[in-house]
């Protein structure tokens, strides 16, 4: 088992262990939308990131770049830290957390943490992290992945910065103001 695959086995199992201690929520998004919008390109993203040779001889298979060890090396780094900080963000987090779009009942607005940085920490590492995979790879199909995984990220964050705002009101709206989306000071 490689480094990458190691680290995403790590944060599933963190990522499960964490599901046993969240509060209810007092509003959630219907089911249908959810696996439509989230659920289903982030499950084709895994499928397409998964280690394969399914995708030999196609353009998904096509390499961006001769294999290498400082694209391997980079990609596990990147890869780790974005695991990482998606899993310090969810720690952060804490009961808050949802794996769908949810007002949780006494929600929090968290600012400390990676909250600090961005405002939407777990999406950051996770890009992160699917971008050190894909670098590793060195296949189109990893820039397939990080595309559709981030049109995703993009449809749920805007939904949940809808529901913040309507939650939170003015001290979301300032938060929103000083904080970036994903990437510090960029977007």
């Amino acid at each position: 088992m490689s480094i990458i695959e190691l680290s995403w086995l790590l944060f599933v199992l963190y990522w499960l262990w964490g599901w046993r201690r969240v509060k209810g929520a007092s509003r959630s998004e219907p089911v249908l939308p959810r696996v439509l919008k989230y659920w289903l390109p982030l499950a084709v993203g895994i499928f397409l990131i998964l280690p394969s040779h399914r995708f030999d001889g196609s353009w998904l298979g096509m390499r961006l770049y001769p294999a290498n060890a400082l694209s391997a090396l980079s990609g596990a780094a990147l890869t780790m830290a974005g695991i990482a900080f998606a899993c310090w963000a969810r720690f952060v987090l804490g009961r808050n957390w949802s794996s769908v779009v949810q007002v949780k009942q006494d929600h929090e607005l968290i600012q400390r943490g990676p909250y600090r940085f961005v405002r939407h920490p777990i999406y950051s590492g996770l890009l992160l992290a699917f971008t050190g995979t894909a670098l590793a790879i060195g296949e189109w199909r990893g820039v397939f992945t990080i595309a559709i995984v981030a049109v995703s990220f993009w449809f749920k964050l805007r939904l949940e910065e809808r529901w913040m705002r309507e939650n939170f009101g003015a001290p979301y709206e300032n938060y929103m103001r000083q904080v970036k989306a994903l990437i510090p000071g960029v977007l």
